[in-house]
């Protein structure tokens, strides 16, 4: 901290590297659980699409890690935590905590799950962190400052055109029915090719230019994009909810965890004329319609091969 006539002021310099040291120390609690055998505990949460999430002692123990030293060294500051809550999130400062996102990677073997971790300021994400613990790779974002790859400078890279895109989500069972299955329906007719089972490291991969430009999800947590925000758009990438609005700390609850991450502004546009366009519900009348029309189809087309003379 440096001491300007008696105030103490914390620069973005030192949130930055006390990140990278509360994920040095997730690491160390992480790393011995993994593919060993671990007791899985679930979680249910009835109203999300998946309603059983499951989590193990190494979630809760690096957490507990993380919570402890962000007390320690910064006992003022706010923790908003996948696995043991809120405190003080009102304050200018709040670190949001994901211990392991992709826990369901982390406990079948696949190291495609991330320790996340993000410094907000203001209720705006500053500083991200998604750090991939078995690979040994570490993406640091910093708002002004860019995006690093295990220190090295990364950029997005990305088609102009969503038809030429590769789009990722962790599973297409994260969409509700209705307007998000439907809209997410539309994304994967859009682009070239949908592809799924990623977690975290998606976004981390389409920061990095490595050949994805897309990630569509919902059903979010906080917790499972705070840290994404800074990484994505350091690298020169945009991301926002699917109306196009700002990722934070107040707007959580209109977003409804629905976020899109693309590699760039070209492509960012395209995905929320589709996302972000008003949708209503189909009325009873039509389903009933439509299903009706389909089935006549599908009856007459089997009557036509019926009818058909045998040769």
């Amino acid at each position: 901290m440096d001491n300007h006539h008696g105030v103490y002021v914390t620069t973005t310099e030192q949130l930055a590297s006390f990140a990278n040291e509360l994920a040095d120390e997730a690491r160390k609690v992480i790393l011995p659980y993994w593919r060993k055998p671990i007791e899985v505990e679930s979680k249910m949460e009835h109203n999300r699409p998946t309603a059983e999430s499951p989590v193990t002692i190494a979630d809760q123990r690096a957490e507990e890690t993380m919570r402890r030293l962000i007390e320690e060294r910064y006992p003022n500051h706010g923790i908003y935590g996948e696995e043991y809550g809120q405190v003080r999130t009102d304050a200018e400062f709040v670190w949001v905590l994901d211990p392991i996102d992709g826990t369901k990677s982390f406990i079948t073997g696949k190291p495609l799950f991330g320790t996340l971790i993000a410094c907000l300021k203001n209720g705006e994400p500053i500083i991200g962190v998604i750090d991939q613990c078995v690979l040994n790779e570490r993406w640091l974002g910093v708002v002004g400052k860019g995006t690093t790859l295990n220190g090295k400078s990364v950029t997005t890279e990305g088609c102009s055109e969503l038809k030429e895109s590769m789009m990722y989500a962790t599973t297409p069972h994260m969409f509700h029915e209705g307007e998000e299955s439907y809209k997410f329906e539309r994304m994967c007719n859009a682009v070239k090719r949908p592809l799924y089972g990623a977690d975290c490291y998606a976004y981390a991969i389409v920061a990095s230019g490595f050949g994805a430009d897309v990630v569509v999800e919902a059903d979010l947590g906080l917790y499972d994009y705070c840290a994404i925000v800074p990484v994505v758009e350091g690298a020169g990438g945009v991301m926002t909810d699917w109306r196009g609005n700002r990722l934070t700390l107040g707007n959580h609850q209109a977003s409804m965890g629905r976020v899109v991450a693309c590699a760039n502004e070209e492509l960012h546009r395209e995905a929320i004329a589709i996302l972000g366009k008003r949708w209503s519900r189909p009325s009873f009348v039509f389903s009933i319609v439509k299903d009706g029309i389909w089935h006549l189809a599908v009856g007459i087309f089997i009557g036509i091969a019926l009818a058909k003379p045998k040769k």
